[in-house]
């Protein structure tokens, strides 16, 4: 996968104790969010070879602090960690995460600790941060030119401090190839499967979501706030529709016929689910169908056609529009990039 160990120089690995795995260093900083520091090692550290729980690690998850020692965090505990900024110069992918000093931040510069730990990293290392550590990246130059997000409530502040990064406040998560960013905490969670998912495939990443029982896969494109992700005990809820159309998603599905699973009417429902969901009824089917058509390309050897008809896109040129549109890619690239060459599309 595209994440691989790239070709530069590896200096000893005296953090990382596995050579063969993805090393990844974890920069924690004074009043980090322990919720963050768990996602990262969770998510990473479930990734196995094969997508068995047999098979052997794919990362090794290091913890890191400007120096090493104690940090304080957003509860009523401290972190005692071990590594100091070293373990930057090791790893293969950096991930930042958030700090309460984010949220004060009044200049756009790295303090100096800060920019001697950053220099440390190594071209090529893909570099990612959860919620406002998006700030650290920017104040780096790391996001210069680049689309980056954070989280929705300290975005005025990130615009104005960084006027050189083209902020889309309202996503998910951006991928930018060797930087990349998420939102709010929990965004963390699309983040880190998008990263699995980029650089082992589909079932590796499916297989870490159904471990740790999260969605699998959230576009980083899907709204961060969403007005009313979860019904009022007294409203009507979408579930059922959405369950409904997810078990035929190879059929035809009109608007209608969902907003009848839940006896709306069509407009009521309509504007239900974008309430709930953040988007119309007809493009998030479309998402889900682009979804499929992807678990299709990793896991089957179906031409493109018959993908096509089971994901519901109707033709290969359907399959195609959508497939550029909402990943910037072909159907036939994206098979040869997750299931290696040789396989026909």
């Amino acid at each position: 996968m595209d994440m691989m160990r790239k070709n530069v120089a590896m200096p000893d690995r005296t953090v990382f104790s596995h050579p063969a795995r993805h090393g990844v260093a974890v920069l924690a900083r004074q009043m980090t969010l322990p919720i963050e520091l768990g996602i990262v090692h969770q998510l990473f550290g479930q990734a196995r070879a094969g997508a068995t729980p047999d098979g052997e690690p794919l990362y090794e998850v290091v913890t890191c602090a400007l120096r090493p020692g104690e940090l304080r965090t957003d509860g009523d505990f401290t972190l005692n960690v071990a590594h100091g900024p070293e373990a930057l110069a090791q790893a293969d992918t950096v991930i930042v995460l958030s700090s309460y000093d984010d949220y004060e931040q009044q200049e756009p510069g790295l303090t100096e600790p800060l920019a001697d730990a950053f220099a440390r990293i190594r071209p090529g290392t893909r570099v990612a941060s959860i919620c406002t550590g998006a700030f650290v990246l920017a104040s780096a130059g790391l996001l210069d030119g680049h689309v980056a997000t954070t989280h929705w409530r300290y975005a005025d502040r990130f615009a104005a401090l960084f006027p050189q990064v083209e902020l889309d406040p309202d996503v998910l998560y951006t991928d930018g190839g060797e930087v990349l960013t998420s939102a709010g905490c929990a965004s963390g969670i699309d983040l880190c499967l998008h990263m699995i998912r980029r650089d082992f495939g589909m079932a590796v990443a499916n297989d870490v979501a159904r471990r740790t029982v999260v969605p699998p896969h959230r576009e980083g494109g899907q709204v961060q706030y969403v007005r009313r992700p979860v019904p009022e005990p007294s409203s009507p809820s979408t579930a059922a529709a959405r369950g409904w159309a997810l078990k035929r998603l190879g059929e035809p599905i009109t608007l209608g016929q969902m907003a009848a699973q839940e006896a709306m009417s069509v407009r009521h429902f309509t504007r239900r689910f974008r309430d709930e969901v953040g988007t119309t009824p007809m493009n998030w089917l479309t998402q889900q169908r682009v979804e499929r058509a992807r678990e299709l390309l990793e896991e089957s050897d179906l031409p493109v056609e018959q993908v096509a008809e089971q994901a519901g896109l109707g033709t290969a040129a359907n399959l195609r529009q959508h497939f550029h549109a909402a990943l910037g890619t072909s159907p036939s690239a994206y098979r040869a990039t997750f299931r290696g060459p040789g396989t026909a599309a």
